[in-house]
């Protein structure tokens, strides 16, 4: 039998967390909202500030395995109003769907964490283990002041969570379908290859850069980096931008500037593809300088406790036999995954996200809560 809970209570502060107008980096007063239902049961919340973000960890109980919800309350900016069909913070009701800012990434996840564990405390408060919450206001912006503040801080106490569940909006076409089990890295280089400017009628008293960056381009863009794993595809690298040239068409630019990125799976290091690139560059002979800025390690959670009581959570109460998925952009679960070894995402359909008119099926927000409470309940009997 499915747990039964009130089908409007996630609803009810989904709509009301849409309401709080957090633009990254402002929670809006989504975290006091959280905190005051959550304290209600038993939580201890503490602030974890850093840099004008707003950050919250609440816990329920001391003893282990810790089981943490992990999200944030801040949301992209509207864009242009006139073009939503209503106030992109005011949610709205239509067709089965609640439209606002944020409706599925991720404040629908962030209520159905609050509704589930309510629920969850309510029928068995003498639960085993205990939970958490880890929420910031800095995940849509720079994200340098916001879960990575939290984890540093537990990691810096010796604190560490057992299994995490992150709330991004992961299905495709419908709620269960998809469950993100890691997150590949992003490593990113900006390349300076240098040579003599001149003039384009005396070539042979200027050393055209463009022209010996083009051999190395041609061998990046057809390196085999490695060849993923069951579940990474193979690691890829792409230009972003190329700008070289004075904006004169009679002059040879003394340097020209290429802004590459790597999307690498677990079977590489940022170490092996730097190496890999220096070799080319070297093979090449090519003046150059080159800059690295490392965004994200890759993650993976392979088959264990927390994926079998997802997947089992998920057929229960929509009768969807969840995929495992790494694809996509990075998330804040790099950093928690530096302190849990068992994380995943599981959220709503990811269909309208960041887009004009965001919305949630209204139908799958009790049904969310109810597969985060049946995890609880596995993981904490």
């Amino acid at each position: 039998m499915k747990n039964q809970m009130p089908s409007d209570a996630t609803l009810r502060l989904t709509e009301q967390l849409i309401a709080c107008r957090s633009v990254t980096p402002d929670d809006g007063g989504c975290m006091s909202i959280i905190g005051k239902r959550l304290q209600r049961i038993g939580f201890e919340c503490e602030t974890i500030n850093r840099g004008g973000v707003s950050n919250l960890w609440a816990r329920r109980g001391i003893a282990s395995p810790l089981f943490c919800f992990a999200g944030h309350t801040d949301v992209v900016p509207s864009g242009p109003l006139a073009q939503w069909t209503s106030d992109p913070f005011q949610p709205s009701q239509r067709d089965g769907f609640l439209f606002g800012r944020g409706a599925a990434d991720m404040k629908a996840s962030l209520a159905a964490f609050v509704t589930a564990s309510e629920a969850f405390v309510a029928a068995r408060p003498q639960h085993s283990g205990s939970i958490a919450f880890l929420l910031t206001s800095d995940e849509e912006g720079d994200a340098v002041d916001g879960t990575v503040a939290v984890t540093e801080a537990l990691a810096a106490r010796g604190e560490t969570i057992d299994f995490c569940i992150v709330g991004e909006p992961t299905a495709v076409t419908r709620l269960g379908d998809t469950i993100k089990n890691g997150r590949r890295g992003s490593l990113s280089g900006k390349l300076t290859v240098r040579g003599v400017q001149g003039h384009i009628a005396y070539p042979h008293l200027a050393k055209n850069p463009i022209h010996c960056a083009a051999p190395v381009i041609a061998e990046l863009a057809v390196s085999v980096w490695d060849q993923g794993n069951e579940f990474f595809p193979p690691t890829t690298w792409q230009i972003s931008n190329i700008h070289g040239g004075t904006g004169a068409g009679n002059v040879i630019p003394g340097h020209v500037e290429i802004d590459f990125n790597f999307r690498f799976a677990t079977v590489s290091t940022p170490e092996e593809l730097k190496a890999k690139v220096g070799d080319i560059l070297a093979r090449h002979g090519v003046d150059y300088e080159l800059v690295w800025t490392l965004g994200a390690r890759p993650f993976l959670t392979g088959r264990g406790a927390l994926v079998d009581a997802s997947r089992a959570a998920i057929r229960a109460e929509t009768g969807v036999e969840a995929e495992l998925s790494t694809s996509g952009g990075t998330s804040d679960g790099r950093f928690i995954a530096d302190i849990c070894p068992q994380l995943i995402e599981i959220g709503p359909v990811n269909a309208s996200i960041h887009k004009i008119d965001e919305c949630v099926e209204i139908a799958a927000l009790p049904q969310l809560s109810a597969i985060y409470r049946r995890i609880l309940e596995q993981l904490l009997p």
